[in-house]
């Protein structure tokens, strides 16, 4: 596994197995690595030749200054789990190498409409610094492929439009939900979760589910009655409720029972963490 901090020797390392014609397979990350991402990386290896991982906390996608210095660092045990999976290229910069005149001065990509709502309207500038890193390290790499987790479907949905609009060659491949046995999603952020709010945390999972199972059966009337029930057993539990409601899967418009394919997408905070899951179902 080669560890590289630098664009300059990224850019020589990757000609060289452009020049061997290898095919390049990319995993973006912000480190902190779980079974998610290892999980990505075992898919990654059934496509491609070369596969690299980016490791960079990238503050232009924080909002809030704390949250960003708060973002759990685990540069060495990320590198032994990277070593036994026998990745390639380990892509880690510092910030000044990637934002060499700072985030506010950076050239940025944004994504209309689908990066102002939902998440993107309760985490300004969010998906734009998303999309940003994510756009120069499709730059940087000219990736063949590009491998996300369908966890952040909105992010997803975000960063296939943009490959798409913007005309890059790379192809996306999501990967569904990665879950420990309860039905919690794997998240870098569990790990600030306390032990008690760890025990609750798999309830949201529980109660989109039974949102789920009751829109079906009603053949989606009531839809309101319904979103509010599932959110008072949520709070009653300890949540606090950001984003819980039903979307067009493809458009995250609001649900229409015309639209076959939707999807339930929830962004809550439990404590002091926010937790954010989904599940996509047909009508």
């Amino acid at each position: 596994m080669h560890i590289i901090k630098t664009t300059d020797t990224l850019f020589k390392r990757i000609q060289f197995f452009k020049n061997k014609q290898k095919i390049l397979g990319l995993v973006p990350t912000m480190g902190n690595l779980h079974e998610g991402h290892i999980k990505l990386i075992l898919l990654a290896q059934k496509y491609v030749d070369i596969i690299i991982v980016s490791l960079f906390i990238n503050p232009m996608q924080f909002n809030n200054e704390l949250d960003f210095k708060k973002y759990p660092k685990t540069f060495y045990k990320d590198c032994e789990i990277l070593k036994k999976l026998k990745i390639d290229i380990l892509f880690a910069p510092k910030i000044s190498e990637m934002y060499p005149n700072g985030t506010k001065m950076n050239t940025y990509i944004q994504v209309p409409k689908l990066s102002e709502i939902i998440e993107g309207k309760s985490r300004p500038g969010h998906f734009t610094g998303v999309t940003t890193i994510v756009g120069k390290l499709f730059n940087l790499i000219q990736p063949n492929f590009s491998f996300f987790g369908e966890k952040d479907y909105q992010q997803l949905l975000i960063i296939k439009t943009f490959v798409k609009e913007l005309n890059y060659s790379v192809k996306i491949i999501s990967l569904p939900t990665v879950r420990l046995k309860n039905g919690l999603a794997f998240s870098s952020r569990n790990r600030n979760l306390k032990n008690q709010e760890l025990q609750k945390a798999p309830f949201l999972y529980q109660v989109i589910k039974q949102t789920i199972n009751k829109i079906i059966q009603n053949n989606g009337k009531n839809l309101h009655k319904i979103i509010n029930f599932s959110k008072i057993s949520l709070i009653k539990k300890g949540f606090l409720i950001d984003i819980f409601d039903v979307y067009n899967a493809k458009t995250l418009d609001n649900f229409s029972k015309e639209q076959k394919k939707n999807i339930l997408l929830a962004s809550v905070w439990l404590g002091k963490t926010r937790l954010i899951d989904n599940k996509k179902f047909i009508l």
